[in-house]
């Protein structure tokens, strides 16, 4: 592992995010809260990604922006041709349905519909969906699509959960803590499937977490602490999820 520049590019690659001073505040009471400070940095296509960073560095502030969630207080986000800093509400609904998919700790699946059918409700908003059916194979879990959320294991519902973002055919998948429930052998499971997701979809991938060990597994992995980027490091080679030890 070698320190980069936040603006590092691959040969060969695509830079889709641009995200230069970016700054995020929040007002508490009397408090003037700095989320972000100043953030440069710029994303590649079909980069995996990790974001590593005590709570309350910034991380998930970061990735919400990223994904259209949240909007900067100042300073520019851009993804290819979509100015994310000056969308409306309208247009940062339309940036997520069309070219981002989330996978948060929590797997927020519907209780009272199967594992097929949780996936193909977001298929119906998407505009250009990949079949349930083969989202769900890719993430291993095709004799479990007719079996509800209280019928699978945690790991199986963080598939479920993956399946369903990815089912867009998203530009970019956005992961928040994606193994912070799972127990060790459960989450190296779910970070097999977001690596061959990265590999064999050429999405963008980033994570965010603190777990510094899921960090062999990145391009890059960018440390964030007290809202900034403190350091950008590349792998040489990146680490198989079989072979993290935590």
């Amino acid at each position: 592992m070698h320190t980069a520049s936040i603006n590092s590019v691959e040969e060969g690659r695509e830079v889709v995010f641009h995200v230069r001073s970016v700054s995020k505040s929040y007002q508490t009471g009397d408090v003037l809260i700095m989320a972000l400070r100043s953030v440069e940095l710029d994303l590649n296509a079909g980069e995996f990604v990790v974001f590593l960073g005590p709570s309350g560095s910034g991380k998930s502030t970061l990735l919400n922006i990223l994904g259209g969630l949240d909007s900067p207080t100042s300073g520019d986000v851009r993804f290819r041709d979509h100015w994310l800093s000056e969308a409306d509400d309208a247009g940062l609904t339309r940036f997520r349905r069309e070219h981002v998919g989330f996978v948060f700790q929590f797997y927020n699946l519907i209780p009272s519909l199967t594992a097929l059918e949780n996936v193909a409700l977001v298929t119906e908003i998407a505009e250009n969906p990949m079949d349930p059916q083969e989202a769900l194979r890719r993430v291993g879990l095709t004799e479990r699509q007719n079996h509800f959320p209280s019928q699978l294991s945690g790991g199986e519902q963080q598939r479920v959960a993956i399946a369903r973002a990815i089912a867009k055919n998203p530009d970019i998948l956005l992961c928040d803590e994606p193994t912070g429930a799972l127990d060790f052998p459960t989450a190296k499971l779910v970070l097999d499937v977001l690596a061959r997701i990265n590999e064999e979809l050429h999405t963008l991938v980033a994570v965010i977490t603190h777990n510094t060990a899921i960090g062999a597994m990145a391009d890059r992995v960018i440390r964030l602490r007290s809202g900034e980027i403190v350091e950008v490091t590349r792998n040489a080679r990146k680490a198989r999820p079989e072979e993290l030890v935590w």
